[in-house]
């Protein structure tokens, strides 16, 4: 059965006039279409909060392993093995649980101070001068410096790894991502740095990956091969470079239009974890999540077949009245903030509490040094890519 939608909306995630502002469509979507198709791009896409959270916490029947991209599940490509965001249980529960090791809440504390010098280290030179270029100056360093200082890798040797893992999620602006299997999880990049921690153990996940036993699908207990080292490196390297480089970019942005909320921000640092919550909600970075479905699905009076693509649109769930009274005002003091942004379930993002942490810690040092500031739209850009949506470049002008 193909849904007819009774609307005449339209939603299509390469749409570049969508994109600029997509939330008069997402209302449209929710009212008039909870249950939408695309017949050009063939795929079926969910705006409504409900519907959104509940597919997510249904994994057997909305399953991951076919890509969670569209262009990827349409590719028909096999996913490689280790890649999380890609996988169904039980491989997906075993390689979760290796890598949630990795990323414990001591752990991911323990790096505050470091993420804060590394701040005041990349902020300190702009104070004085007329302005600076909050994503490229800044916001997009972080995320790579941070996992870079995680994984053992170099300082002169991340902005190469982070510009070759954003490369793979880059497309020519309103056109699909291009689908090359090669370079899906392809961890070359990091087969010397094995070679040195093997020799070298340090206090780093690579070298805990060289030695951490675990129980695979079969019950073997045994460590991970070589292929799988570089495998877990290229995706713990390229998760969160993107979408957290996003947040600090939407603070810039959505902060210059909300000045005296900004003001609230710079007299009390308490505010500030919220108002990531409240930024996290209100323009999320990654607007939707790619689902297949394994059994035909009942929804809105329609049928959604077996084998079909769906898009949970989670930007689109973060603006739902359903759920949060006047969705689309900005408010830092929102006492129910609770997003879908990090997913849901078993795919809930393993990255949250780091990408939290470096989003307060990142706007805590920006309202340190630049307590106002105004963004320059005419060169701001955003980012070519159909999976996360925000800035690319965002120049601001600060004021003493």
């Amino acid at each position: 059965m193909t849904i007819t939608n009774a609307s005449d909306v339209y939603w299509d995630p390469y749409d570049q006039a969508i994109d600029a502002d997509p939330y008069p469509t997402f209302r449209r979507l929710r009212d008039e279409a909870p249950l939408y198709y695309n017949a050009e791009h063939d795929f079926y896409a969910l705006s409504r909060f409900e519907d959104v959270e509940r597919s997510l916490l249904d994994p057997s029947t909305f399953i991951s392993g076919k890509g969670g991209i569209l262009e990827l599940i349409k590719s028909g490509i096999e996913m490689p093995p280790g890649i999380l965001i890609f996988e169904d249980p039980p491989t997906h529960t075993i390689h979760r649980r290796l890598l949630s090791r990795m990323f414990t809440p001591k752990r991911v504390a323990a790096l505050e101070p470091k993420i804060r010098e590394f701040c005041a280290r990349s902020l300190d030179p702009f104070v004085g001068e007329e302005g600076f270029d909050l994503v490229t100056d800044f916001g997009a360093l972080i995320p790579m410096w941070t996992i870079g200082m995680l994984l053992g890798i170099p300082e002169a040797d991340q902005m190469a790894i982070r510009d070759q893992t954003d490369d793979n999620l880059r497309t020519e602006r309103g056109q699909p991502m291009e689908v090359n299997p090669e370079r899906l999880g392809n961890g070359e990049l990091f087969e010397e740095y094995i070679d040195w921690r093997a020799d070298h153990p340090s206090d780093d996940i690579m070298t805990e990956l060289l030695h951490a036993e675990f129980e695979d699908e079969t019950g073997t207990v045994r460590t991970l091969t070589r292929p799988e080292i570089l495998t877990y490196l290229a995706v713990v390297a390229g998760a969160g470079n993107e979408t957290t480089a996003r947040l600090i970019g939407w603070s810039g942005k959505v902060l210059a239009e909300h000045p005296d909320q900004r003001r609230e921000l710079v007299e009390d640092r308490s505010l500030i974890p919220g108002a990531i919550e409240e930024l996290l909600r209100f323009e999320t970075p990654a607007p939707h999540a790619g689902r297949v479905t394994s059994r035909d699905v009942e929804l809105h009076g329609q049928t959604i077949p077996e084998n079909s693509a769906v898009l949970m649109l989670n930007g689109s769930a973060n603006h739902d009245d359903r759920r949060f009274p006047d969705p689309d005002r900005f408010d830092i003091h929102r006492a129910d903030g609770t997003h879908i942004t990090f997913g849901y379930g078993i795919h809930f993002c393993l990255g949250a509490a780091l990408a939290r942490l470096e989003g307060r810690v990142a706007l805590d040092e920006v309202l340190t040094r630049f307590p106002e500031w105004d963004v320059d739209m005419v060169n701001a850009r955003t980012a070519p890519t159909s999976t996360v949506r925000g800035w690319e470049s965002l120049p601001i002008t600060t004021r003493a």
